[in-house]
């Protein structure tokens, strides 16, 4: 099988290209840096001869909220439109668990619209809503502010592993379409002002954490389950504390 990867060489990419090519599958890492552009549409009916599948897990390299959705929408269109001419028979979008309710964050509105795009296509799909990843907590933090102290949500997220979310990726680009969506999470479930709390004690960041449950996220305000899967959901085997782990080893 042939399998197209938008953003390949990031995060999530790298380690699920990597995955289907030990499983044997043609594939290749498509991003900017290897002529495949999905804004500009560069590369994209080359790269399309063949393929099966494309897993789109690429990411709006700005969280302003005009580029964000200028992004989904432009790059989904041009991926879509080049889907469609090439035959492939199955599309696989990354997005986000809760991201249907998040209207009021500019990210998530550009999320709203990838996923609009995708079910609009007549190409079989699968998308994949995904928790918060474990790598993203920084971020979480620099957004919450750089000052001595820094005030979040107390709502509970449920937090995943990257090679949990490659392993899970790979599952699906190898499953037939869903025509729907699939949920998949961490094994814990957990306040995050507990979790940056902690998070921050065990990477010497000395900012006091101060949870409240009106402090938004990427501009949106979260219910205490907003960003919990909301019905079964496949969940990886990492928790917190074998990731934190796993990265003070590198």
């Amino acid at each position: 099988m042939k399998i197209l990867v938008i953003g390949g060489t990031g995060l999530i990419g790298s380690k699920t290209v990597r995955i289907l090519l030990d499983r044997g599958h043609e594939v290749i890492a498509a991003s900017p840096s290897s002529g495949v552009n999905t804004i500009t549409g560069e590369g994209l009916a080359q790269a399309m001869v063949g393929t099966d599948v494309v897993l789109d897990l690429a990411n709006s390299p700005s969280f302003e909220d005009a580029a964000v959705l200028d992004f989904f929408q432009t790059a989904g269109r041009n991926l879509l439109a080049a889907e469609e001419a090439a035959g492939v028979r199955h599309h696989v979008a990354l997005s986000v668990v809760g991201t249907k309710d998040l209207g009021a964050s500019g990210y998530f509105r550009g999320k709203q619209a990838q996923e609009a795009l995708v079910k609009a296509a007549p190409i079989p799909y699968t998308i994949v809503h995904s928790t918060q990843f474990f790598e993203f907590l920084g971020g979480i933090a620099k957004s919450a502010g750089e000052a001595g102290t820094i005030t979040v949500s107390t709502a509970f997220i449920q937090p995943i592993a990257s090679p949990d979310v490659a392993t899970m990726m790979a599952d699906v680009a190898l499953a037939a379409p869903l025509n729907g969506t699939l949920e998949i999470a961490g094994p814990e479930k957990v306040r995050m002002s507990d979790l940056l709390t902690q998070y921050l004690r065990d990477t010497s960041d000395s900012r006091a954490v101060i949870g409240t449950p009106d402090a938004p996220y990427f501009g949106a305000t979260l219910d205490d389950d907003t960003l919990l899967p909301r019905g079964p959901a496949r969940l990886g085997s990492v928790g917190y504390s074998d990731w934190l782990a796993g990265q003070t080893k590198r």
